[in-house]
């Protein structure tokens, strides 16, 4: 009888109560069920202390170490950073912290004279402000997790002063494309009418469209060295198989990844006709610099291609070098245009693009729900900006959630589609040791708790896609 009492009185609260004591609960049980998972998978990582016998054929003994102590300082890290950031979270929420925020951006608009009618410009700043303190609270946890974490573990290239320069530049640029989008955003907003959720679609479909154009012609290179992949049998064979099927290339370069890290990636951009596929230095055995240090510090130079080395120093130097040959390059960029013969690209966008749609409908849906603005301590205004930001990031939490969650599951059926994809173009076998390959140089653990595997993993585990591969792998 008294728990029906007790919810009797929960929904005799005012309705602004309840929606802030929904989102507070839902909020810690995210957290909590992604900390079980978390918990899971950090015991897999303390109990797995050697080689399994499936895996003896494919990992050493010392890269599987490695990598379980990688993996450990990264699960400890992820979770203190992650309690911090929750209760942050909570600790804005419950003592009204963005109401303060946006009082604070009406006062400094007050100061340079522009009055609560300029809700836009007051928006702006809000925004600047909230940026500026998120880039701060979070510096200490990326310094840790870069000078300490991917130090320890030899993956970060980057000295403090290069570190700082970078974020601030980040920032800079964050700004110069955050401010004027959402700026424009607003105005659509204001200016449109019943169907305004159309327009601001629309226009948000542009701007995506539009960043992902740019981005590696424009944006990248102001943190990144690009240069474009040298004439020779590398180039020549990624051309080849471009046109084989019908993918239209354009130019290939080769990004200097190595001087911020040496984890490695590849991945194509571009629309209609004009493709460009970009490699990380790190992905090319051949091009990585760090490759070079691995030969000066085992005694060998670099230019007489090992003469006179011992075989047992010549071991020890393939043994080590980081990246992959050209033959597996090719693989791996088999499986990246696979996924855009197979239409994922596409595919992804379409589902994006119709989530944004549905997320402005039901925007404007609930945009004139004013025990929605009062839940987060604004009685008196309803800002369009903060309304986009409590529908969005709060109300629509548990959509997300299932969301995100159904997206993982789709992208590790296209990851599979994708290595099937480069089977057929008979690069299996080269797949095959580059999985390998890129699992050891980022210090990948293939051993993983099912349920945090599912939850989590965009990419299907290790030993399931090189289970898939063996099946049909040339000898």
């Amino acid at each position: 009888m008294r728990m029906w009492e007790s919810l009797d009185e929960v929904w005799a609260m005012p309705a602004e109560k309840r929606i802030f004591g929904v989102v507070l609960l839902f909020s810690w049980t995210v957290y909590l069920w992604e900390t079980f998972l978390a918990q899971r998978q950090r015991r897999i990582y303390k109990t797995t202390t050697h080689v399994p016998l499936e895996l003896g054929q494919i990992m050493d003994s010392e890269t599987f170490e490695k990598s379980r102590l990688y993996q450990l300082d990264k699960s400890t890290f992820s979770f203190w950073s992650g309690l911090y950031s929750e209760i942050e979270g909570t600790l804005i929420l419950l003592f009204g912290g963005i109401p303060y925020l946006w009082r604070l951006s009406g006062r400094f608009c007050g100061y340079a004279g522009f009055g609560p009618e300029y809700e836009i410009i007051q928006s702006l700043v809000f925004l600047l402000l909230a940026t500026l303190f998120s880039a701060l609270t979070g510096l200490p946890w990326s310094l840790y997790n870069t000078f300490v974490i991917e130090e320890k573990h030899g993956f970060n290239q980057q000295t403090l002063g290069f570190f700082m320069k970078d974020a601030i530049k980040k920032f800079i640029v964050t700004q110069c494309i955050l401010l004027p989008v959402s700026s424009l955003l607003l105005y659509i907003i204001k200016i449109g009418g019943d169907y305004f959720f159309i327009y601001a679609w629309l226009f948000t479909l542009v701007v995506s469209l539009v960043l992902v154009t740019i981005y590696a012609d424009y944006i990248a290179p102001l943190f990144d060295k690009f240069t474009p992949l040298p004439e020779g049998k590398l180039k020549q064979e990624i051309e080849v198989m471009a046109k084989s099927i019908d993918f239209p290339l354009t130019k290939v370069y080769v990004v200097e990844g190595s001087k911020r890290s040496s984890h490695s990636n590849a991945y194509f951009y571009g629309f209609f006709k004009n493709k460009r596929i970009v490699l990380f230095d790190t992905l090319l055995e051949e091009y990585s610099v760090l490759n070079k240090d691995i030969q000066e510090e085992s005694g060998m130079e670099p230019h007489r291609d090992g003469e006179g080395d011992s075989e047992e120093i010549k071991a020890k130097v393939k043994s080590k070098k980081q990246g992959c040959k050209n033959e597996e390059v090719l693989a791996v960029l088999g499986h990246e245009l696979g996924h855009w013969k197979l239409g994922h690209t596409v595919k992804n966008i379409i589902i994006s693009q119709m989530n944004s749609f549905l997320c402005f409908f039901l925007f404007a849906v609930l945009i004139g729900r004013k025990e929605l603005f009062a839940a987060f301590g604004f009685y008196e205004s309803q800002p369009t900006l903060i309304g986009l930001l409590i529908i969005f990031q709060f109300i629509f939490s548990p959509y997300n959630e299932v969301l995100s969650f159904c997206l993982t599951v789709l992208s590790r059926r296209f990851e599979f589609q994708a290595d099937a994809f480069a089977k057929k173009l008979g690069k299996a076998k080269d797949l095959y040791s580059a999985l390998i390959k890129l699992n050891r140089d980022n210090l990948g653990f293939p051993v993983s708790d099912w349920l945090f595997s599912m939850w989590h993993y965009s990419h299907p585990p290790l030993l399931e896609r090189l289970q898939a591969l063996k099946n049909t792998k040339q000898d």
